[in-house]
């Protein structure tokens, strides 16, 4: 696909650099850990070391509520941290003991938050396969939103992914837009997620142009 350039307006290049926690850089990008400016920090244990000498060239959207259709509190965080309560939900006795987390988590209203440094695998894919290859885990990067496969996402997420999206692809060159995928088309019939209420049009178009690249 050819992509035609077009400048981001200053705002939009400001606004990945406004969070609570901010990486060591005194400009908006990756820093060298991967860790990603202006995502809050919440370090999970869920994550350990890419083999070695495999590139990142993968990125996936995915969604995630808990409980599902639920976009309050702190139960996404519990859960990638190992200290969600099996007893504060019956569906949460499915899914107490997993070990999972994802690299970045887009809430609601646009907070970003950040788990596992994009130089470390997360274990977001589970058992999945990309052209041709198993275990997406090993080259991808994994985004959450907040959401349903059913709702609509907010404008803020929107803007939020593809900022994000952006900083990611110019960081990692591997990830360029046909490498970009749902947790359902590496998946297929175990994952459904992003779900058909995530408009890939809109973000496609978003990140195209960008220009960082």
């Amino acid at each position: 696909m050819i992509i035609t350039p077009k400048r981001t307006t200053p705002a939009a290049a400001q606004r990945l650099g406004t969070g609570h926690q901010q990486c060591h850089t005194r400009e908006a990008g990756v820093d060298i850990e991967g860790w990603l400016t202006g995502a809050e920090r919440r370090p999970s244990p869920n994550h350990d070391p890419r083999p070695p000498g495999t590139g990142i060239d993968l990125l996936v959207i995915h969604n995630i509520s808990l409980p599902p259709g639920n976009f309050s509190g702190d139960w996404i965080d519990d859960l990638f941290l190992n200290r969600l309560d099996a007893g504060a939900h019956p569906y949460f006795h499915h899914i107490a003991g997993q070990r999972v987390s994802a690299h970045l988590l887009i809430r609601r209203d646009g907070r970003l938050f950040q788990y596992v440094a994009f130089e470390r695998r997360a274990w977001h894919a589970g058992a999945s396969r990309f052209a041709g290859r198993d275990r997406c885990n090993d080259f991808s990067i994994g985004i959450e939103l907040e959401g349903t496969d059913d709702a609509p996402f907010a404008e803020a997420q929107y803007e939020r992914l593809a900022e994000c999206t952006i900083h990611i692809m110019h960081r990692y060159r591997g990830i360029t837009e046909e490498r970009i995928a749902g947790h359902s088309e590496i998946a297929p019939g175990r994952k459904t997620d992003p779900g058909p209420a995530f408009d890939w049009l809109r973000y496609r178009e978003s990140i195209r142009g960008s220009a960082l690249f």
